[in-house]
């Protein structure tokens, strides 16, 4: 089976586009507006880019009337967003959030879980998520579509603070994935999580290399 897509019809009752690249971790974002209404929204369209520094990045698509995401222009307008960890214990806050909303209405609440406050972002972050994001957004990068849903904007954000919760932390200091159970999107309606690691170490990776790998933590000193 194969077909060219934007020339062909599939010729499966279901897309396999969405499918093959995956699991796709969840950027479940939260922001806020220049008028200070909270916005919480989940993107599978998410990812790291780099490490040194930590920068993310996610894709959002606009909506079928072609209007623009409240993510987007929030942080566009305020210049900073939080990704939020979705877990398996939060999937329903997280779907629920992943509703079409109108601007003035808080997903924080309709979603039922908690706003507090960030350190250097002025919007607020999930209280019952594990771990948190506080991103400096740093630009958009627009690309044309086949419909006005089809337009997406690619948006870019470096990270200045990371939160996580001490009792997901191992005793040897990593995130113990496993009893987190992070969320991700397997295409269509459905999902998974994470219950199962395994190690993988490289042939004699070593040095700076390594220490990426390993995600060791270093302070740049600039001149």
């Amino acid at each position: 089976m194969h077909y060219a897509p934007g020339k062909e019809d599939c010729p499966l009752p279901f897309s396999p586009f969405k499918s093959c690249t995956v699991p796709r971790p969840i950027g479940w974002l939260s922001t806020i507006s220049k008028d200070g209404v909270p916005n919480l929204a989940p993107y599978s369209q998410w990812q790291n880019l780099t490490f040194d520094p930590p920068m993310v990045m996610f894709a959002a698509n606009q909506l079928s009337t072609g209007e623009r995401k409240h993510t987007v222009v929030n942080a566009e307008e305020t210049g900073w967003f939080v990704w939020n960890m979705a877990t398996y214990d939060l999937r329903e806050a997280v779907n629920i959030s992943a509703m079409e909303l109108g601007a003035n209405e808080d997903e924080f609440e309709r979603a039922g879980v908690t706003p507090i406050s960030c350190i250097d972002a002025p919007c607020p972050r999930v209280k019952e998520s594990p771990a948190h994001f506080e991103c400096r957004y740093l630009s958009t990068h627009r690309l044309r579509g086949h419909s006005a849903h089809g337009w997406v904007e690619v948006v870019y954000g470096e990270v200045v603070r990371i939160h996580v919760k001490d009792e997901v932390l191992t005793p040897e200091g990593k995130m113990d994935i496993p009893s987190i159970r992070p969320l991700a999107r397997l295409g269509y309606y459905d999902y998974t999580s994470v219950t199962d690691v395994f190690e993988m170490r490289i042939p004699d990776a070593s040095g700076q290399a390594a220490d990426g790998l390993e995600g060791k933590s270093t302070i740049l000193k600039h001149d």
